[in-house]
């Protein structure tokens, strides 16, 4: 790998890890696409390098929010922030189950190869679209009043303690390489009758701690392999780092404007005809 190919996984990674289009999944796609064959330790340190990138702009775009939530919870203040971010832990169970006792066995199940990111592209594009066609009165699940009218979700309510496991339960599926992880957390938020806003920055806060916990398997994994023949290198992972930071910043304010502004569709019908193409190749 050279700089330039850095530079354009950082670009795909910054971009996809906040717009709902997968970025495991577009990595895949982009490395078949360059040709690139890394693997083992030097895929596992590529990977950890553009995931740290992404959990430094989501601190760094949500500070504000982040450092009240940080200094409530580590000083037990009992309000409503406090209480915010143990929903955020409540929410990673299922991904840190997942992660630690069945990561390997999805790996093995499902593979990582085009057609099964195809296959997850479309069924991201399929709960963006339900997303969006119940947000704006197309589709009807639940009432969310006593007078049985339906409130959309920018006016919904609060995220809830059950709304929080039932997106950490969407998360800890979203690990399928193509199922992008903050479209069915989005997604799913929507559909329980959560507020647009409330959902995109909690969606986009509560990843931190699964990818802060994957790199420590990542880490662990290796140190239990053989170094390998030939390192990325130094420059590559600079500037894979700079990219994927610099992007991820734009793409994260960005799409918490989106989310606001509902405008969710567009990047179904992105997800569908790239996962058309992806199973065609």
């Amino acid at each position: 790998m050279d700089w330039l190919d850095a530079l354009i996984l950082g670009l795909i990674q910054g971009l996809a890890e906040y717009l709902p289009i997968s970025s495991s999944g577009h990595l895949e796609i982009f490395r078949e696409i360059l040709g690139l064959k890394i693997s083992g330790e030097d895929a596992l340190q590529f990977d950890l390098i553009l995931h740290a990138a992404t959990v430094c702009s989501t601190i760094v775009i949500l500070w504000p929010m982040f450092k009240k939530l940080c200094v409530s919870f580590f000083t037990f203040r009992k309000d409503k922030d406090f209480y915010y971010v143990c929903k955020i832990l409540l929410s990673c169970i299922p991904v840190g189950i997942v992660g630690v006792f069945f990561k390997d066995y999805v790996k093995e199940l499902f593979g990582d190869g085009l057609l099964i990111v195809g296959i997850c592209l479309c069924v991201t594009a399929i709960l963006l679209a339900f997303a969006y066609l119940y947000d704006h009165g197309y589709i009807r699940l639940h009432s969310q009043r006593g007078d049985g009218n339906l409130i959309p979700a920018s006016q919904g309510r609060d995220i809830t303690w059950f709304d929080s496991f039932i997106i950490g339960c969407a998360q800890a599926v979203a690990v399928l390489p193509g199922l992008s992880r903050s479209g069915t957390t989005i997604a799913t938020g929507i559909l329980l009758g959560d507020k647009r806003d409330k959902v995109a920055s909690f969606s986009f806060l509560m990843v931190i701690i699964p990818i802060l916990g994957e790199a420590l398997l990542d880490v662990k994994d290796m140190l239990g392999e053989s170094a390998s023949a030939e390192s990325i290198g130094a420059l590559p992972m600079i500037v894979g780092f700079l990219t994927a930071f610099i992007v991820g910043c734009c793409a994260c304010r960005w799409m918490l404007e989106l989310v606001k502004k509902g405008k969710l569709i567009w990047f179904a019908l992105y997800c569908v005809v790239m996962g058309v193409i992806c199973i065609l190749w």
